[in-house]
């Protein structure tokens, strides 16, 4: 589909509100369809009073989900409900239903009972809805109807046989077909449930479309014109393999595969919150992330280091910088919050984070009680939880290359002038540091004693490192830590922390030392220093906490103590788990009552962070792995083999291919856990090459390619759309790390945040990577909201995509497709060519990597003439689509913005180019509403001359070049 703004052609104001209107039907219509036929039988309706119960439709799901957590394989008070005849016997305290009289009914007189009674049921959580007690009591009057065959099972016992829950087995691949389609063993096994179902898979997509594919998936970028003559020119077996490898190595890889990462722990450049304060030093995490992608670190190697490199004998830079991936979460530092509140609520997101990650379970459910549908209790979950509890966030210096000798030199210097300035009030010093600390260490310990000492630990919980993006509680921990085991750096820190803020404990001896005027000193000295770079990292809890599980949820109200302990009923082996169920033993569980025991661990020793790593991958272990490989195939498929795969429990979907999911699973650990080379092996396969063209038939058959008798087109995320544009366009700087930068967006966004500034950058930065753009999560780059980017406040394991109006006017009107645009068309204008059909040709197969219908050369050799007649008349627009736009709030007095130096002779003859004063006028119109940040009024436009020739062509290209970035099949991957 073409969307387009022709010059002169301005979108009416009512096509906005018509939009708009679109829009908020379509959300409407999504809440309606949401409730699918799943969601209708998890909540069991109930018909007329006289008819008849069903039992499988209204009562079983009740007594599944509501009451056989207790009375299953526990038998809470005797009683056990998985059969008639279970039922029929009843427990200690009787039978707990009389056919034909409900009122008289133990079981029904417990489930109506009043909240405050002690013998409600259930005795936790919600409580059953009135609905459900009717259900029940009709169904008991009606004479409790329970078919003879139907045998309920409890979370536990469903466990003991669910797929996820056994452990990984090799399957040998299928034999191969005779049609000589299949190319590796995921082919056997696609091809095998095929021929089942008597399907034949899509041809193979032609050559370009499958190296646009693949160097898309790889890499994230669109192939180049040399990528492609290159490809095309090899004409050798082997020649599709060849360019896999060479993406492989491509350091955009790293870049790419980088964003799941990032999405899953919601990386972003600051806290979160109402003040939202900046973390400029986050970006270590990512950098570390790309190099360690790119240099295929094994996955479990990864996973190790990441939650626990901290711990490893004597961990080396990289491994502390990994731990980096648990320092993405949100910190309050709003005055009045509440500091154990919000770090328990850290360590809960990561407690969520490891079971989403890794095991792909929804844990989060049993943060407050024992989860619905899977054996986790909430004694599990917080058992769990213990494991990430005994962490402290704490900043490090990690000097970037050449920073350290700079800085050693210096700080010799800084150490002899420092001592100095302390010496004449060093023990007076020392002495109201020591009070001040004192007193905060009382009112740490006797919290509502004295509210003016209870807000000076807050404040130092809040304020500490705010706005640097250091550990936020760690100056509570200095103080908390004797004067002899702090290092120098946190006595210097807490010392300059207490000059600021510690005048409270005696005023008058602040002023007779004159400490106001120490601090300034020190503050100029400090200045004075080269310092090296911080990098976020987690190190193990300088003071171990007692873990308890919170009741309902609420750390302000801890219950039975626990410790650190993995998921035992996860890692009992199913053959266990089924002996005893078919044991028929009261009171067995069935939910694994052996105790596997974590690998490494002494007995009676207390497990850590690398004790957790190590059971995520260990062979008992029978979702990580499974898990890892779901989510890549999710990425190159666009849903994984397990849809969604964030749910692998008893409620999730099931493998639409179980066999091909455990042979990548089991292929992944064999293969050393490399991540390239399951990545080569996935895209290397048949079913990864075929064409995404499909009959009708097949669509209706299976309109989510479930099957995989075809590919499918995936719409761009966020980052690629503008990725590619810039690359196509030859604005992208291809640099590899580095700091956050910002692309432009008009001052209106970032007013949407707490004191947010957002200033864009320039030169070279402003045409960086996607991947390399300030998250700031409560106003974020707007063109990202816009194309679906996830919100860094959550999680996200897999990004939605839509197709809305908006996007299509970002992509006509935003700066940055508007630069693109102008940069391509003089690009283009280069280009050695006979004339404008060649030229066309030559800018199709830049951006869509194939060569123009004869159909579409007429389409676009129409479009470029009439934009040519119209510009004649038009000076106003000739200039617009001429002008490199400029944020007036970031560009007083600063010139064209320098472009990369590929760039260079585009950057001369930007700065000869002028326009007029209404010259964004038409932009601004059609862009009206949009979030994007069009080019509007508070744009500057450099000055031109008057058209001439040259201009008025290289404002028609653009157009035509704006037309070509706005096409469907531009932002897809087919």
């Amino acid at each position: 589909m073409l969307y387009w703004n022709p010059v002169g052609q301005r979108l009416p104001r009512q096509f906005i509100a018509i939009a708009a209107v679109v829009l908020s039907s379509l959300v409407s219509v999504r809440h309606c369809i949401g409730r699918t036929p799943a969601d209708e039988a998890r909540s069991p309706a109930v018909d007329s009073a006289d008819s008849v119960v069903d039992f499988g439709r209204e009562i079983a799901p009740i007594l599944r989900e509501r009451c056989l957590g207790c009375h299953a394989e526990k038998a809470s008070g005797g009683l056990r409900l998985e059969t008639r005849e279970r039922l029929q016997k009843g427990g200690d305290s009787g039978p707990a239903v009389l056919a034909g009289d409900a009122s008289a009914s133990l079981l029904w007189q417990r489930v109506s009972a009043d909240q405050d009674s002690a013998e409600k049921m259930p005795p936790d959580g919600s409580r059953l809805t009135p609905r459900q007690v009717t259900a029940l009591q009709r169904w008991i009057d009606q004479g409790a109807n329970w078919p003879k065959e139907q045998v309920l099972s409890s979370p536990q016992a469903a466990a003991a046989r669910h797929w996820a829950y056994q452990r990984v087995r090799r399957s040998d691949p299928p034999a191969r077909p005779d049609t000589g389609w299949a190319r590796n063993e995921i082919d056997c096994f696609v091809a095998a449930s095929l021929a089942d179902l008597a399907m034949t898979p899509a041809p193979e997509a032609d050559p370009l479309t499958l190296l646009r594919r693949v160097t898309l998936d790889l890499t994230g970028l669109p192939p180049s014109p040399a990528d492609l003559d290159g490809f095309l020119a090899d004409r050798a077996t082997g020649a599709y393999e060849r360019a896999v490898d060479r993406l492989l190595m491509s350091p955009a890889y790293g870049e790419r595969w980088a964003r799941p990462w990032l999405d899953l722990c919601h990386f972003a450049d600051t806290d979160g919150y109402l003040t939202d304060q900046l973390r400029p030093v986050a970006w270590r995490y990512r950098q570390w992330l790309i190099q360690a992608l790119n240099e295929d670190l094994p996955f479990d190697q990864m996973t190790l280091w990441q939650l626990a490199g901290d711990l490893l004998p004597d961990a080396t830079p990289q491994q502390l910088l990994a731990t980096g991936f648990l320092r993405n979460t949100l910190s309050n530092r709003e005055g009045g919050a509440d500091l154990e509140e919000y770090r328990v609520e850290q360590i809960i997101d990561r407690t969520t984070l490891v079971g989403i990650g890794w095991l792909g379970l929804t844990i989060g459910c049993a943060r407050c009680h024992d989860h619905k549908y899977d054996p986790v209790t909430q004694e599990d979950f917080f058992r769990l939880y213990g494991f990430l509890d005994q962490t402290d966030e704490v900043n490090i210096d990690a000097p970037l290359p050449g920073e350290q000798a700079e800085f050693a030199s210096g700080y010799a210097e800084y150490r002899r002038k420092r001592d100095e300035l302390l010496v004449p009030v060093g023990g007076e010093l020392q002495a109201l540091q020591a009070a001040w600390e004192k007193r905060l260490l009382h009112a740490a310990a006797h919290p509502a004693e004295d509210p003016i000492w209870d807000r000076q630990w807050e404040v130092l919980g809040l304020v500490w490192g705010g706005g640097l993006g250091e550990g936020q509680l760690e100056g509570c921990v200095i103080v908390q830590t004797p004067v002899t085991a702090r290092t120098q750096d946190e006595a210097d820190r807490l010392q300059d922390y207490f000059l600021a803020s510690g005048s409270l404990t005696d005023e008058a001896a602040f002023a007779r030392l004159r400490l106001s005027e120490l601090r300034s000193q020190l503050i100029a000295l400090r200045q004075g220093v080269r310092w090296p770079t911080r990098a976020p990292v987690i190190r193990q809890a300088r003071f171990p906490r007692p873990v308890h599980v919170h009741v309902r949820g609420d750390f302000r109200v801890p219950a039975q103590r626990v410790s650190p302990e993995i998921f035992r009923w996860l890692t009992a082996t199913a053959e266990t788990a089924v002996s005893e169920r078919n044991s028929g033993a009261e009171g067995a569980s069935s939910a694994g009552c052996g105790d596997p025991s974590i690998p490494g661990i002494p007995n009676g020793s207390q497990p850590t962070r690398v004790d957790l790593a190590r059971w995520l991958l260990a062979p008992e272990n029978p979702l990580t792995s499974r898990v890892a490989v779901n989510r890549m195939w999710q990425e190159f498929f666009g849903r994984g083999l397990v849809d969604p795969g964030t749910d692998f429990g008893l409620r999730g979907q099931p493998p639409s291919h179980p066999q091909l999911l455990d042979w990548l699973a089991s292929e992944f650990i064999t293969r050393g856990w490399s991540v390239k080379h399951m990545h080569r092996l996935i895209v290397t396969s048949a079913v990864y090459r075929q064409s995404s063209r499909a009959e009708p038939a097949l669509i209706r058959r299976d309109p989510q390619n479930r099957l995989l008798a075809r590919q499918l087109p995936l719409r761009f995320s966020a980052d690629q759309v503008r990725d590619a544009a810039l690359s196509v366009s030859g604005l992208l700087d291809r640099r590899i790390g580095g700091p956050s930068v910002f692309p432009p967006q008009p001052e209106s966004v970032s007013k949407e945040g707490y004191s947010n500034v957002w200033k864009n950058s320039e030169g070279a930065d402003r045409y960086r990577r996607s991947v390399y753009t300030w998250l700031q999560r409560l106003s974020p780059y707007a063109q990202n909201v816009t194309f679906d980017a996830p919100p860094a406040n959550s999680l996200c394991t897999v990004r939605s995509r839509t197709n809305s109006p908006l996007q299509a006017l970002t992509l006509l009107n935003d700066p940055v497709f508007f630069e693109a645009a102008r940069h391509l068309a003089q690009n283009m204008l280069r280009e050695r060519c006979d004339d404008d059909r060649a030229r066309i040709s030559a800018l199709i197969r830049r951006a869509l990597s194939r060569t123009p219908t004869s159909e579409e050369q007429v389409i676009l050799l129409a479009f470029l003439e009439g934009q040519r007649t119209l510009l004649k008349d038009d000076p106003k627009e000739t200039a617009r689509l001429t002008t490199v736009p400029l944020l007036s709030e970031n560009s007083a007095d600063s010139g064209a913005p320098a472009l990369p130096a590929s760039s260079a002779e585009s950057a001369a003859e930007s700065a000869a180019e002028s326009a007029a004063e209404s010259a964004a006028e038409s932009a601004a119109e059609s862009a009206a509403g949009s979030a994007a940040g069009a080019v509007q009024a508070e744009t500057t436009l450099i000055p031109l001359a008057a058209p001439d020739a040259d201009q008025i062509e290289l404002a028609a290209w653009t157009s035509l070049c704006s037309v070509v970035l706005n096409l469907h099949e531009f932002i897809t991957r087919d």
